[in-house]
């Protein structure tokens, strides 16, 4: 296996129809082929069937010569349903994702999503999902409605994806302070790289990393924002010992484990996050279909990094990490 591609989404038809029956703060309408879902008053985002359908994926990875990709349902996640959809809509999800990798077994693998808004109904979806559909981890958006993934709620989440080895992946979704960057297309351009890195810092300050320090978890798009800020973190916790209630380390230290996917078309981006992480921590990655495959390829190749870290990157560390 030359390449595996962490990051590459997919948006089953039976889900995009559910999304249509949700009332309430996530709505979604349909314009020919094409879905738009708004996030409340803040936010909306097209989304065309057709640039999900899987042989249009697998023609591009056969142009990238990518050898297996890690699905994912694009955003938005069950998590944003009202309470009575969000179950039906994470089984769509993770029974379409496993079908595909059921049909196509030599070239995805995929990752499930859980309806938070009731944590035993998750664990649930969890365990069907690694156990009973084979997937290979689970996506946890940057907030669930709101509540962060820092919420005491969710501590049995982590405690049996740190149990089972079962690898979690964060994503964006529109953020919950949207309406303070709503102006200028900001939530795509920048929110959603903050959102996740907040996400991620508060996983960190919280503790979770501390009382489950063997959980895997993945910080897509180079870390967001957070290794270039991880200096200002440290002197922070460490020299004004701001935010040290749950942790006994440096935030450093837990976010030296925890895995970066390069989704990137910048070279220097790459080198950065590289530079900020450890060579058996970051994965290749596309985010497609949003960005085409041989654009993360071609700022990979042209990012001065060490030949031999570059075969981790493409193959290695996923296929430890994903157990492909």
């Amino acid at each position: 296996m030359k390449c595996v591609d962490c990051q590459s989404h997919v948006f089953p038809p039976a889900y995009a129809e559910l999304l249509m029956e949700n009332s309430g703060f996530l709505r979604t309408e349909k314009t020919g082929r094409k879905y738009v879902v708004s996030f409340g008053p803040n936010f909306q985002m097209t989304l065309d069937p057709v640039a999900f359908e899987p042989t249009l994926k697998l023609r591009d990875m056969d142009d990238a010569a990518v050898d297996l990709g890690i699905l994912s349902v694009n955003m938005p996640g069950p998590e944003l349903l009202e309470p009575q959809l969000a179950a039906r809509g994470a089984r769509i999800c993770n029974d379409y994702v496993a079908q595909l990798c059921g049909q196509y077994p030599d070239r995805f693998a995929g990752l499930g999503v859980l309806p938070l808004q009731n944590v035993a109904a998750a664990q649930m979806e969890m365990h069907r999902a690694i156990n009973e559909l084979g997937l290979k981890g689970i996506m946890l958006f940057s907030h669930a409605g709101g509540r962060s993934l820092d919420n005491p709620d969710f501590e049995p989440i982590y405690a049996a994806a740190e149990a089972q080895a079962i690898p979690l992946v964060l994503h964006p979704t529109c953020p919950a302070w949207a309406q303070a960057i709503s102006d200028h297309a900001i939530i795509p351009m920048l929110g959603f790289m903050v959102d996740t890195s907040i996400a991620m810092l508060r996983i960190i300050l919280s503790g979770i990393l501390e009382r489950y320090p063997k959980l895997s978890i993945v910080h897509p798009h180079c870390g967001g924002v957070l290794p270039y800020l991880m200096a200002r973190v440290e002197e922070q916790t460490q020299v004004k010992k701001r935010g040290r209630h749950h942790i006994t380390q440096s935030p450093a230290a837990y976010y030296a484990n925890v895995y970066l996917d390069l989704a990137s078309t910048s070279a220097r981006t790459i080198e950065f996050a590289c530079r900020s992480s450890q060579p058996d921590k970051l994965l290749f990655a596309s985010d497609h279909p949003w960005i085409q495959i041989d654009a993360g390829q071609e700022a990979l190749e042209q990012a001065e990094i060490d030949p031999q870290h570059k075969i981790k990157i493409l193959r290695t560390n996923a296929c430890r990490l994903f157990k492909l």
